[in-house]
């Protein structure tokens, strides 16, 4: 295979997040106008509109504007935004990366009535400003440059800076490191209902110690990179959240009961037609959930809601849902053991019960008070698969499939804001994906042409399919895999098994929908080359199978999960067609930890083992991310040795590789040293390959996702020799 096939196969993989958390940002949302019978995209340059079901087109913003000028520096939009009266859009663009996501760049304003477009923030640096929003009237643009926040005032021409106390470390209006990472807080302010006042976090990190990256290639002299990184144990960073006035720019701070540095607020919304804030509050082992509403005018803030777990509980979704003249909102809760939508009264005295069943809502997909319902994805029967239901948004009714049965495999939909249309994809572990428009209340495709059953008929099958299958380990654990079996497969041979594993809470592999079944990381064809490539889902991940399948590896990481997977693996060595002596498990980050822990833990096993970006002592990791899952170290610090892959490296006895970026940012290049410590004094060989200055997706520089593919193959292939026998 060439170098230019790996890379892309590379790009691809990362893109969907196989090698590390999965993040709420991965799929792109559909724009759509505000009446919901059309939707908007950037198009050969130009904004345009496309009605549905008629698809005709209308230009909103020309190139000519964007443009032929040339008098202003728009270079790829990354996104946009219209003014809630529509005559104004907020054009995204000039975008730069900020840790995982491209979040600040310049922004601009085209004015749709005066045909003009000018530069928001223009004094400040260039690709210096983050999350810019428009008033609720469209006057005004709020932005964040540098950790202070900004308001422009489009009809006066002016800049105002809403606060100046910004630094490197007192963040105002977005978030440090660990606030990003683990709870996806990225934009950290928001405008008031009636435009007068922004409430906004901010963050005081200038007590998180600096972790220090060495830099040893771009100059004769090394340097360090300082990142501002709370590790198990640590204090996390104080958090308040604020209003701060327009006109006179002063702050008022919410009176939040208990400690800004020992809780976290992961979520913040204003209460539509009101001046209260609503707020979610954790505790720092993240059992104990708090709403608060504030009034933001004094300041006081009242509990109205509280739920504990004997585990963790999740940060809410990040946009509040107001029902019934906003005196309820949408609540997502798993209180009775599965995921499950809720109305909350505002003051949190009635509570109903909207998605009633022994199933988890995976996502809320339309809450339509019209017609009182509530649309959501779940997957009752399968947890490998997802589709669309419906139930009366009241409370009361059964859930109600809207996805076809005959459709079997993982569905999405964008549900236009009236209810009527829905953009529908569609794929599975055989089918690529596929998309078709349809009208919702009908259930009907747009045009038989773009049906998603007239584009099946177009597929051709793969010869060779991904095989889904359920496995019982000798604790009485039932899982869910999936198994690609080499091409000409010939059940009298014995093959090579690789095992892909993540294994942690953050990420869930096994699933029907295409991708599943491909090593992006092999240079080559698996299947053609006789490997049996499988992914067996353990207890702990985020899977629709209830709140006791999903916290019963509650300080259990790199034990439980390890048990689930090796047990699993036992099982399938049992198939006559597996060579038990060539078995070999590969995973990156969380995967990486999970691969180190089975080679180390069931050296009986796993004879051959590719770690990348490894956890090896989950000491070494964040606070917010390894304390919600394992408890608090300031306790004891038990479940976190007991869990570490550097507690049983001694016991290492097959073939390893172990590869790490020397500039990771998230899970530290630390984690390698220690690790090469302790196999070192066990007298343990193994094979190592670090790549300076990478982060921990590892594909920064020329020909590097070429050559960590290549490292990966030859390892695999020398150690785990492919081919039926």
């Amino acid at each position: 295979m060439n170098f230019r096939n790996i890379v892309f196969k590379l790009a691809l993989a990362l893109l969907i997040g196989f090698c590390s958390k999965t993040h709420a940002q991965n799929r792109p949302e559909l724009k759509w106008t505000k009446d919901g019978n059309a939707y908007y995209q950037f198009t050969d340059g130009e904004l345009v509109s496309i009605s549905l079901a008629q698809n005709e087109r209308k230009t909103i913003i020309s190139r000519d504007l964007l443009y032929a000028s040339g008098q202003h520096t728009i270079g790829r939009i990354k996104d946009f935004f219209f003014s809630e009266d529509g005559n104004k859009v907020l054009i995204y663009t000039n975008s730069k990366k900020v840790w995982r996501y491209e979040t600040r760049g310049d922004y601009f304003v085209a004015d749709l009535k005066a045909n003009t477009i000018t530069q928001v923030g223009k004094d400040k640096p260039a690709s210096s400003l983050m999350f810019a929003k428009f008033s609720p009237d469209g006057n005004k643009v709020a932005y964040v440059s540098k950790h202070n926040l900004y308001v422009d005032d489009l009809m006066a021409k002016s800049t105002k800076a809403l606060t100046t106390d910004g630094t490197e470390r007192l963040i105002n209006g977005t978030f440090d490191w660990v606030y990003e990472e683990e709870f996806d807080c990225r934009d950290g302010f928001r405008w008031s209902p009636d435009g007068q006042s922004i409430a906004y976090w901010q963050i005081d990190a200038t007590k998180i110690k600096n972790f220090l990256m060495i830099d040893n290639t771009d100059s004769i002299y090394p340097f360090t990179i300082p990142v501002e990184y709370p590790k198990v144990g640590e204090n996390p960073s104080s958090c308040k959240v604020g209003v701060v006035n327009i006109a006179s720019a002063q702050t008022k701070w919410l009176n939040i009961p208990g400690d800004a540095i020992q809780n976290y607020i992961p979520r913040m919304g204003w209460i539509p037609g009101s001046n209260e804030v609503i707020l979610q509050q954790l505790n720092r082992e993240q059992n104990v959930s708090k709403l608060f509403v504030a009034n933001a005018a004094t300041g006081v803030a009242q509990n109205i809601l509280t739920e504990t777990d004997q585990a963790w509980i999740d940060a809410a979704d990040e946009n509040w849902e107001w029902v019934n003249e906003n005196k309820e909102f949408i609540w997502m809760s798993e209180k009775d053991g599965w995921r499950h939508a809720y109305r909350i009264s505002k003051d949190g005295k009635r509570q109903t019960l909207i998605t009633k069943g022994d199933f988890d809502v995976i996502e809320k997909s339309l809450v339509d008070e019209k017609n009182n319902s509530l649309y959501y994805m779940a997957s009752p029967g399968n947890a490998t698969q997802k589709y669309l239901y419906k139930t009366k948004l009241s409370g009361g009714s059964k859930p109600e499939m809207v996805t076809p049965s005959i459709l079997p495999g993982t569905h999405n939909y964008d549900i236009s804001p009236n209810g009527i249309y829905a953009r529908h994809t569609y794929t599975t572990a055989s089918v690529p994906l596929i998309t078709e428009w349809m009208k919702l209340t009908t259930l009907n495709p747009l045009t038989m042409d773009g049906s998603i059953t007239n584009q099946l008929g177009r597929i051709r099958p793969p010869k060779n399919k991904v095989e889904f299958f359920k496995v019982t380990t000798e604790d009485g654990i039932e899982l869910d895999g999936w198994m690609k079996k080499p091409d000409n497969f010939d059940q009298t041979k014995k093959y090579p098994v690789v095992f892909y594993v993540y294994g942690e809470p953050a990420s869930q592999t096994v699933k029907d929908e295409f991708g599943t079944g491909i090593n992006r990381l092999y240079a080559g064809d698996m299947p053609k080359d006789g490997y049996i490539y499988i992914s067996v889902e353990n207890r702990g991940a985020p899977a629709p199978k209830g709140r006791e399948w999903r916290k019963s590896i509650y300080k259990n990481i790199g034990v439980l999960n390890i048990r689930d997977q090796a047990m699993a693996a036992k099982k399938i060595l049992q198939w006559p067609f597996v060579d038990k002596d060539r078995v070999a498990v590969w995973g990156w980050s969380g995967g990486g930890s999970s691969t180190l822990n089975l080679m180390f833990q069931y050296p009986e096993i796993y004879k051959t083992g590719i770690a990348i970006a490894a956890v090896a002592n989950q000491l070494t990791y964040d606070n917010i991310y390894q304390e919600r899952y394992m408890g608090s170290p300031l306790k004891t610090k038990e479940a976190y040795i007991k869990g570490s892959p550097v507690t049983y490296a001694k016991n290492l006895q097959g073939n390893l590789l172990y590869i790490h970026g020397t500039g990771d940012d998230n899970v530290h290049y630390q984690n390698a040293e220690m690790l090469i410590n302790e196999l070192i004094r066990n007298k343990k060989v193994f094979q190592l390959m670090s790549y300076p200055n990478r982060t921990h997706s590892i594909n920064e520089g020329e020909n590097t996702s070429a050559h960590l593919a290549l490292t990966y193959t030859e390892f695999l292939r020398r150690n785990c020799p492919p081919g039926g026998r």
